[in-house]
């Protein structure tokens, strides 16, 4: 008998898994009355609002800093970076911890996380925009979840520096 033969027909595990639908997760944030997505892969932690320690002569939008388990985390406050009114502490603010390629572990200020979203990538597009509005380049796509739409941030677009 001819083994050739013996896997005609059959996929592969590698050749499966491209035909299943690529999705990425993102965590649903509240800035507003808007919604925003963060890709779940660079999330470092989530928490609850705590004492941040204003450092002097930073950017109005960088809030302080805050002591991690040890570890000193610059906090954005995000309304700010994206040119929207000032922070309200409330119950539900939260600081996300998020580790970007140039900074390191940075913490960002949302007025809310909501949830998790699976996003198929055919439900994402991307945007064109212009470079001279900050905002927009903060937000490099939009994906569609049950008929809402969800702005997606490029968090390698964020930086500590002022732009």
């Amino acid at each position: 008998m001819d083994m050739s033969l013996v896997n005609v027909g059959m996929n592969t595990p590698a050749e499966e898994s491209k035909r299943a639908i690529e999705t990425i997760q993102f965590i649903v944030i509240r800035l507003g009355d808007e919604q925003y997505g963060i890709d779940i892969r660079n999330i470092d932690n989530i928490v609850r609002m705590q004492h941040i320690t204003r450092v002097p002569k930073m950017p109005v939008y960088l809030k302080g800093v805050i002591n991690l388990r040890g570890e000193v985390i610059p906090v954005i406050s995000m309304r700010l970076k994206m040119g929207l009114a000032e922070d309200e502490f409330t119950k539900n603010t939260r600081i996300i911890v998020v580790k970007l390629d140039q900074e390191g572990n940075v913490g960002f200020l949302v007025d809310e996380v909501k949830e998790v979203v699976t996003l198929a990538v055919s439900d994402i597009e991307k945007l064109n925009y212009n470079a001279n509005e900050e905002k927009v380049n903060l937000i490099n796509a939009v994906g569609k979840h049950n008929e809402e739409l969800i702005s997606l941030v490029d968090l390698n677009a964020v930086s500590l520096e002022d732009n």
